[in-house]
């Protein structure tokens, strides 16, 4: 039994350190497909971020999102401040796969994903300050409440049929992925996207950096969605293993092949992000999908992605990344998959999963929507157009990213 216990607990905590290296994933992605007068912004936004996520969610998130029994099918609830060691923390008396702490650095590493899939698609024109501001609030508050109505035993986990999302589809990528949507409307588009002749494209300064970063995010999902499993069981660990796999590349192809038909073009940037759209649609799921299923959610999530990219921007929603699409669609559609194409599918499943996207979504809107405009009407989100034309990098920073070689933006 002790054997179990720590083979469970490794497994565990090697899953807490893929899922911190995709930190690193989203800064090298953000970073790629933004302009290098943005860099060092960028690296910052994505630098503070974990930080902000560990310490809010030690002081207060892990006992909103997990209060105790005592809040079972309860909207809100909350355990005090601080960490408090419980009787027999260190073994299965807390929890037959893994210790209080170990409990603790597992959930910490998803607190921080939120904030950072905002950053993305309010990057390059939001003030440092307000953004830091919000994040706080959105990861130390937002985010475990939410995270509470499921995994910490609310209303959603009480429901006839209980809500399912495994690995946060809806609880972390579409919880980014509306404060990202209010974010961006609120800011507006940069400065010369959109004109009378239409969209003027941004590219990113740094493909391979781009690409470098999918791949490590990829990387990471392994112990993001295979660490949910919340053991080191053979079975479910593998088939997790695997259907996260075919989902991403499944996304790949969507996104190839509906860009191809849109653009007539092989466009990396689309088929990157189709990868991470068909990783966000299977998270939700992973468990109670085989290869057919997987293949089938990551195929249309990186479809959706493409045609989600190209109606934002019809709307003048600019998202210099594409994480609303990535992020908010692809968690939509995974965490809808789930009633359609998995063990438990069924109308009553769609249902629930339905009525979880739409208390979620209703939720975080409501909550982005309320500090993010106040910060407007008070301190201002967007920095003026010179400093946005010049850079955030030498207006916020006073440095640049590559000093040695001169901006053509």
């Amino acid at each position: 039994m002790q054997e179990l216990f720590t083979v469970n607990n490794l497994w565990m905590m090697m899953a807490t350190i893929l899922v911190f290296i995709m930190h690193l994933g989203f800064a090298s992605l953000e970073a790629g497909l933004t302009r290098a007068k943005n860099t060092v912004n960028i690296l910052f936004k994505n630098t503070i971020i974990p930080a902000i996520g560990l310490l809010t969610y030690a002081l207060v998130g892990f006992n909103l999102m997990y209060p105790g029994a005592g809040f079972e099918g309860s909207v809100f609830g909350f355990a005090g401040f601080g960490l408090s060691l419980p009787k027999g923390w260190d073994s299965s008396n807390y929890n037959i796969g893994y210790t209080y702490y170990t409990d603790f650095i597992f959930q910490a590493m998803f607190a921080a994903t939120a904030a950072t899939i905002v950053s993305g698609a309010v990057a390059e024109r939001i003030k440092l300050g307000p953004f830091i501001f919000f994040s706080i609030l959105y990861v130390a508050i937002c985010y475990p409440i939410v995270g509470m109505w499921k995994w910490g035993g609310g209303f959603l986990n009480t429901l006839d049929t209980p809500f399912y999302d495994l690995a946060g589809s809806t609880i972390v990528h579409s919880v980014g992925g509306w404060g990202a949507l209010i974010g961006a409307s609120l800011l507006g588009p940069r400065v010369g996207k959109y004109t009378e002749k239409g969209m003027s494209a941004m590219p990113g300064h740094n493909l391979p950096l781009a690409t470098f970063g999918v791949f490590l995010l990829w990387f990471g999902w392994f112990g993001f969605n295979g660490g949910s499993v919340l053991s080191a069981d053979p079975g479910a660990v593998s088939k997790v293993f695997v259907t996260t796999s075919i989902a991403a590349a499944s996304g790949a192809f969507g996104a190839l092949l509906i860009s191809y038909l849109l653009f007539k073009s092989y466009d990396i940037t689309m088929v990157l992000n189709g990868i991470l759209g068909g990783l966000v649609g299977i998270t939700a799921g992973a468990d109670q999908m085989g290869v057919g299923e997987s293949s089938i959610i990551g195929f249309i999530a990186g479809g959706l992605i493409v045609l989600a990219v190209v109606f934002f921007d019809k709307v003048k929603v600019d998202d210099p990344v594409g994480a609303i699409s990535v992020h908010l669609v692809g968690g939509i559609w995974g965490t809808l998959a789930v009633g359609i194409f998995g063990d438990l599918a069924g109308w009553s499943q769609f249902l629930s999963q339905l009525t979880g996207v739409g208390a979620v979504g209703l939720f975080c809107v409501l909550f982005s929507g309320l500090i993010l405009y106040t910060l407007k009407r008070t301190v201002g989100i967007r920095v003026d157009q010179r400093e946005e034309l010049e850079g955030l990098d030498i207006n916020e920073h006073g440095m640049r990213a590559y000093p040695d070689f001169a901006s053509k933006d």
